[in-house]
């Protein structure tokens, strides 16, 4: 089992439920046997394509070279021909990186905010959100709820209050179709009253955190079990 990681402001999202208890079985869940990957290497992609005008056929062929996992290497030549379409075109007068920060949800429980890049081009600051899940993406009040999370922490940054914020997601339409760009104006989307967002952060925050006191048992079980099982082998060698 690993151990339970601190999820990013998109998953926190994409988990909420009005029932804490099923963001518990979901987050212990993910502990058991969550994804073993990191979209970074598409992220590397893109400062490749914008910041160093590196040749698509030169990416692919980096990708094809340096994922080792064919399952990890097929999904990310899925998405290249996205990426390169959506900025291809694109006159970027600077990319930048965004420093990581903290959000707070409560409780002593501290979200990462990671963004991948910002970018100026044409009098305009873009800040693109890249979301690679193939199915499910958010939608609804989630959506809602990330959009107005990300918002606030934009607001909090001079020089990025003011920047364009549209979320890029990659997912398919249906089971077995292919993956398909769709480009999220987030000015359309509703936010949450602060309220509401204070509801739904109180209620994560306990979901959360139960199945990280759940993960860390079972861990200390796993433990003690080991114990035993060493201590009884050493038991049987003595007795010989």
């Amino acid at each position: 089992m690993r151990k339970l990681k601190v999820p990013s402001l998109q998953h926190l999202a994409r988990t909420w439920h009005e029932d804490p208890k099923r963001i518990t079985r979901e987050f212990v869940a993910l502990a058991k046997g969550g994804p073993t990957f990191s979209y970074e290497p598409l992220f590397e992609s893109v400062r490749d394509l914008l910041v160093f005008s590196i040749p698509y056929l030169q990416i692919v062929e980096g990708v094809k070279r340096g994922v080792k996992r064919q399952d990890v290497r097929d999904n990310f030549l899925g998405l290249l021909p996205l990426i390169k379409d959506h900025f291809d075109g694109v006159s970027a007068n600077f990319v930048h990186d965004v420093a990581p920060r903290f959000y707070s949800v409560g409780r002593d429980l501290m979200i990462p905010f990671n963004p991948p890049l910002i970018y100026g081009a044409n009098d305009q600051i873009y800040f693109p959100w890249f979301s690679f899940w193939r199915s499910n993406p958010l939608s609804g009040e989630r959506l809602s709820l990330f959009v107005s999370i990300v918002e606030e922490v934009l607001l909090q940054d001079s020089d990025l209050e003011d920047a364009k914020f549209s979320i890029l997601d990659f997912s398919a339409p249906a089971a077995r179709l292919p993956r398909e760009l769709t480009v999220v104006d987030t000015s359309s989307i509703p936010r949450v009253s602060e309220s509401r967002k204070a509801e739904m952060l109180s209620v994560f925050a306990d979901g959360f955190i139960a199945a990280r006191d759940a993960v860390s048992n079972m861990a200390r079980h796993e433990v003690a079990e080991d114990d035993e099982d060493d201590s009884s082998v050493g038991q049987f060698l003595l007795d010989l």
